[in-house]
């Protein structure tokens, strides 16, 4: 009597590096990258200059701090809805503390960050103790905070902008750090580049090293089963939540700086931009799956098109159309993607 030979364990059988490489979750931002590049590089000169890289490498790099963050959230399972506009409210606190009220810049923005955390910290806490869908929840937030932006800013300066922070204590060295400018061959840079790229480095180092990494995955693939082998979800998705806050103050402050003023509806729409740009860098819309690599790259698609439609001198318009291409594709891509490596499991 003879007997089929033992099937091999697929936790070590050998995968070459070309099908682990077709089998990443980034694999479609990486080829529209390519594909975009080539694309605008071909039709102007100005667009792959060092001055047009830096140009269009600005947009990308605010994007990309918000978008890094969304893809952590999504690949844990649920969706914020409130980043965007929770950018603005992080910007209106800096600017209003430091011309109004006499803070200096800096613990004017240590009062922001601690009301975004304390915002990513509620919508963490409601979701996972009400299981509300986090589509509900963090658009109730949004809403909330669309009414207090405009309120308050109505209430305090009689307009829906607050500006004079340059003119606050501690603005240069803020200004500096957070949104000035570095030399690379001549060229100027925006410092938010270095602050997308260290989001990036972290969160990658998050989810592919660390035990907080498998319990973003394990949460986003299946909580219940999660919870069974004792991985915290709730405290995991909390955390989740407030990164995303952060990543807006971040963006909030930056944008603040740069600009020495805000007005009370920045932000508002820009939370779709932002998981537009994860779901082209690899992220599933039922979670469990994603790329942090994959989001910054797909921020970078989404400052590619923008400025390279005005280098073309094209109408502006087009960029929507763009918008709705890149995601469909992306979602169609996707789940090829994802096929194909379940095949490979098995």
């Amino acid at each position: 009597m003879t007997t089929a030979p033992a099937r091999a364990d697929e936790r070590v059988v050998h995968v070459g590096l070309a099908r682990r490489l077709l089998i990443r979750p980034e694999l479609g931002a990486v080829v529209g990258l390519v594909a975009v590049f080539t694309f605008f590089a071909s039709q102007s000169p100005v667009f792959r200059s060092p001055a047009g890289i830096a140009n269009w490498l600005d947009p990308a790099a605010t994007l990309g701090i918000m978008a890094v963050a969304v893809a952590l959230l999504m690949i844990g399972g649920e969706f914020d809805l409130s980043a965007g506009v929770l950018t603005g409210t992080s910007g209106l606190i800096l600017v209003t503390l430091a011309t109004r009220f006499g803070f200096d810049v800096w613990s004017a923005m240590l009062v922001g960050l601690v009301v975004a955390l304390a915002v990513g910290f509620a919508n963490g806490l409601i979701v996972t103790r009400t299981r509300l869908p986090s589509f509900i929840v963090t658009l109730g937030t949004f809403l909330m905070l669309q009414g207090v932006n405009l309120g308050v800013t109505k209430a305090i300066t009689g307009t829906v902008q607050v500006s004079g922070l340059r003119r606050a204590e501690g603005y240069d060295g803020a200004a500096a750090i957070l949104a000035g400018t570095i030399e690379i061959g001549g060229t100027p840079f925006r410092v938010a580049i270095l602050w997308w790229i260290l989001v990036t480095a972290v969160a990658t180092w998050v989810l592919m090293r660390t035990r907080p990494g498998n319990w973003i995955f394990a949460v986003g693939g299946n909580e219940q089963a999660a919870r069974a082998v004792g991985v915290p979800a709730a405290r995991t998705k909390i955390a989740l939540f407030m990164t995303t806050a952060f990543a807006a103050w971040l963006v909030g402050s930056i944008l603040a700086l740069r600009y020495t003023s805000v007005q009370a509806n920045i932000g508002i729409g820009q939370e779709f931009i932002y998981i537009i740009a994860a779901v082209i860098g690899g992220c599933l819309l039922t979670g469990g799956y994603g790329s942090a690599i994959g989001a910054a790259f797909g921020a970078v698609i989404f400052g590619m098109a923008d400025k390279g439609i005005v280098f073309l001198g094209w109408d502006a318009d087009w960029f929507t159309f763009f918008l709705g291409a890149m995601l469909l594709l992306a979602t169609l891509a996707n789940r090829l993607v994802r096929r194909y490596a379940e095949e490979v499991k098995h």
